[in-house]
């Protein structure tokens, strides 16, 4: 095993200039991320710079076997944190050989979002609450829970420190670690309210660049959770019964609400959002009415509520905006297997391009 790591580990600046770039696309599920290595002969400091490159999408439910070849278009770049010198990890989406996104690329219509002149007028700024849960890999029993049982009632777990109480925090450091150094704006991390659940932020982001780094994150933990022997859980509610689901509270802001007197801004978007509930609710990740049931710090998932420091509220305006009359709000409906690019592009357009 000492040798292999010593591969695994090889410096290749020390004999080429190649690299290796690791493209990486979401496969047919919405939430299956897929990737592949090719090498390039140099280092890559654009996703400009990067070729198109073709997988089979017969095997990942995205083409039919009798046409299944889908392009991968490079998007955005982060150093790789496993391979580490100048080598890449590479997000990209995904089209026919005739140039059209497939049904699956989400993240073309949200691009044609965040480049509408009015929406780049507003600098939409993104923070995502990506909680999740660690699960025993034979079992599919959340880490450190008694196969067959429960722990103790919720309570001592969120933010937890202990043998009891904290479950997987070595892989939780790890992800937080390997994201700052691939270049990711992770803002931080903390044990969440269910044990072994548990939550890192990334923002703030604008514009697409969210949902870029938020998956580039979440691939990132696959990754380590893949090496560590633990399985990975995007599941708004993961057990049922009185435990905490899993969601990825979106906050958001735009010039016009962090400027003095945004807070009337706030409140114009907050409005429009209300009017467009069911059709956010619909966009907000599979599964969801599992979590929002009006209990364990959600909203009933039919009504639509606001309020100022309401963690049971649709959308939670914080004490700090309230007073200082500008800032930010949170979008507290997201499911945690939500799609960050149809989420953080569908509050852009709906609070600044739709009209009532």
């Amino acid at each position: 095993m000492s040798i292999l790591n010593d591969l695994i580990n090889l410096n290749l600046t020390d004999t080429t200039n190649k690299i290796i770039a690791e493209y990486i696309w979401i496969g047919g599920s919405g939430m299956d991320l897929r990737s592949k290595a090719r090498t390039m002969p140099g280092p890559v400091t654009d996703h400009s710079e990067l070729p198109l490159w073709n997988y089979d999408g017969s095997s990942t439910n995205q083409a039919p076997g009798d046409d299944s070849e889908v392009i991968l278009r490079p998007q955005a770049i982060f150093k790789d944190p496993f391979r580490r010198g100048n080598n890449i990890l590479v997000m990209c989406d995904t089209y026919t050989p005739a140039g059209y996104p497939i049904p699956t690329n989400k993240r073309f219509n949200a691009a044609k979002i965040f480049t509408h002149p009015d929406v780049v007028a507003e600098v939409p700024w993104f923070g995502i609450e990506q909680e999740y849960t660690l699960l025993q890999k034979d079992v599919r029993c959340p880490l450190g829970w008694p196969v067959g049982g429960f722990p103790g009632p919720q309570g001592p777990y969120y933010c937890g420190v202990g043998a009891d109480k904290s479950f997987g925090r070595d892989i939780v450091d790890a992800h937080y670690k390997a994201c700052l150094y691939a270049g990711i704006n992770i803002s931080g991390i903390n044990g969440e309210v269910m044990p072994a659940q548990w939550e890192f932020q990334v923002g703030p982001a604008t514009g697409i660049s969210a949902g870029d780094q938020v998956w580039v994150a979440r691939y990132i933990l696959e990754r380590i959770t893949e090496i560590a022997g633990v399985v990975l859980s995007f599941d708004p509610k993961p057990i049922p019964g009185d435990w905490n689901g899993a969601g990825a509270h979106t906050n958001y802001s735009t010039k016009s609400m962090r400027s003095d007197g945004g807070i009337h801004e706030i409140k114009k978007a907050i409005e429009k959002l209300g009017y467009r509930h069911k059709d956010h609710i619909a966009a907000y990740g599979e599964g969801n009415e599992r979590r929002l049931t009006g209990r364990h710090e959600t909203a009933d998932i039919h009504k639509f509520s606001w309020g100022v420091a309401n963690r049971g509220a649709s959308i939670r305006v914080g004490r700090d905006t309230e007073k200082e009359g500008k800032g930010y709000f949170e979008d507290r409906r997201p499911a945690s297997n939500m799609d960050p690019y149809v989420v953080t592009s569908m509050i852009a357009e709906t609070t600044i391009l739709w009209k009532p």
